[in-house]
């Protein structure tokens, strides 16, 4: 919509408060939990936060990119877990790495369209608690063995199975439709626009440099939850664990490459890690919320999603969709207080950067005749990213969608702008405002 969510209806969706879980290196201090279990203690701390009563909730949108297989629809789990009324409405997305930012413009749709007035959206991951499966067959063995009338017949069944047959399969790390990982994907991307593992090394630094700054001036104290571990509760966990505060670009220079072991330039320090943890968010009308007394953080003012060939730049998608959000928008990129760009990789935000700034890629790829723009540094990732904080897939976006609120506020801006990456060649972008 050219000026935002619900603009022509005079409905603007507003977000008054998020939160979120520490955010934890797999097998980590929430290496017992679920993505469920995570996605419930967040939920239940920002509505009691807020006070909200849970029969006011509306709905509930939330996300999870690699899917539990005993609880899939985790959003309505999570319902069904807490002390909202079963009648509460709730479903699960899935948008790769954007996925709390869908489940964040889902429900503010709904709110836009008059079809709810309170929602709470956001998504977890736990990637200790990976769902393996087993071989087809196998598979197919365990159910002519539950067929089987007798023990001599059920043995039979199993009869004609390899030792390959009897591994365990781990959820698939390539995309189908180029053969690569997120890392190989990235690493491609590297080598195609010229960024050099020093360049990434710096960007990694910098990101840890300015999260861990973040942490000791007190920015995230009313952002991120202490979360005592059950079932003792004898930890707690109380910030993200992924932060270097003693990292240089020397210990950096001695990583060796992950990907392409002979040539490569991503190594772990200037990638983000697998990472466990939750984030949501409270979204309301704007009449609503302001019936209620709440002051929003915030509101969301336009959104875009984009879609490239994986087979070209996978990761490159930030680059259509932010400049397609800010012309929904009817802004431009200097008009931005702030700039967020998802850290999955240190190539990847560097490739994005440049080409925003390229007048080849506007023509080329946009069809404008002038370049997105600069993206300037003092405005751009200003507390950290993912290589710092930590990326639990599905808790990213809306982990995103607070911090630059948050910060706005800080500083008594107005505007700003989201780009994060998503596998499959996806991407999200969101212009958020304050006033």
């Amino acid at each position: 919509m050219a000026n935002g969510i619900g603009a022509e209806r005079g409905r603007r969706v507003a977000v008054v408060a998020g939160l979120r879980t520490p955010f934890a290196r797999a097998n980590g201090v929430f290496g017992t939990l679920t993505a469920l279990e995570l996605g419930r203690l967040v939920v239940n701390e920002l509505v009691a936060r807020t006070s909200l009563k849970p029969k006011e909730i509306d709905l509930v949108t939330f996300g999870q990119v690699i899917p539990s297989v005993t609880a899939p629809n985790i959003a309505r789990e999570i319902v069904l877990s807490t002390a909202m009324p079963p009648t509460v409405d709730a479903w699960s997305v899935s948008r790769a790495c954007a996925t709390s930012i869908q489940s964040t413009t889902d429900a503010a749709n709904q709110i836009a369209f008059g079809n709810a007035e309170i929602a709470i959206a956001g998504g977890a991951e736990c990637l200790s608690d990976i769902p393996f499966t087993v071989s087809r067959p196998l598979a197919d063995a365990l159910v002519n063995a539950s067929r089987a009338k007798d023990l001599p017949s059920k043995l039979r069944s199993f009869a004609h199975l390899s030792a390959r047959d009897l591994l365990p399969i781990a959820p698939a790390l390539k995309e189908p439709s180029t053969g690569l990982t997120m890392g190989e994907s990235a690493e491609k991307m590297a080598r195609e626009n010229g960024i050099g593992r020093e360049e990434q090394d710096r960007f990694a630094k910098r990101s840890h440099d300015r999260a861990a700054a973040a942490w000791a001036e007190g920015k995230f104290e009313d952002e991120v939850m202490k979360v005592p571990v059950p079932p003792k509760f004898r930890t707690v966990a109380t910030e993200d664990d992924y932060v270097r505060r003693d990292t240089s670009l020397e210990k950096m220079a001695t990583l060796k490459p992950v990907f392409d072991k002979r040539y490569g330039t991503i190594t772990a320090a200037n990638s983000s890690g697998l990472t466990d943890g939750a984030s949501a968010l409270v979204l309301m009308s704007e009449e609503r919320a302001k019936a209620m007394g709440y002051t929003p953080l915030g509101y969301i003012r336009s959104y875009a999603y984009a879609a490239v060939d994986p087979k070209e730049q996978m990761l490159i998608g930030p680059a259509y969709s932010m400049p397609k959000a800010l012309e929904r928008a009817g802004m431009k990129l200097q008009d931005m207080d702030l700039v967020e760009i998802h850290e999955a990789f240190a190539a990847v935000v560097l490739s994005i950067l440049q080409k925003l700034s390229s007048r080849k890629f506007a023509e080329e790829k946009l069809g404008r005749a002038e370049p997105v723009g600069e993206v300037e540094d003092q405005k751009l990732n200003v507390n950290g990213g993912a290589i710092a904080l930590g990326h639990p897939f599905g808790a990213t976006g809306a982990r995103m969608i607070m911090t630059t609120l948050n910060e706005l506020k800080r500083r008594g801006k107005n505007l700003g702008l989201l780009g994060i990456c998503a596998a499959g060649g996806l991407a999200a972008s969101v212009v958020l405002e304050r006033e």
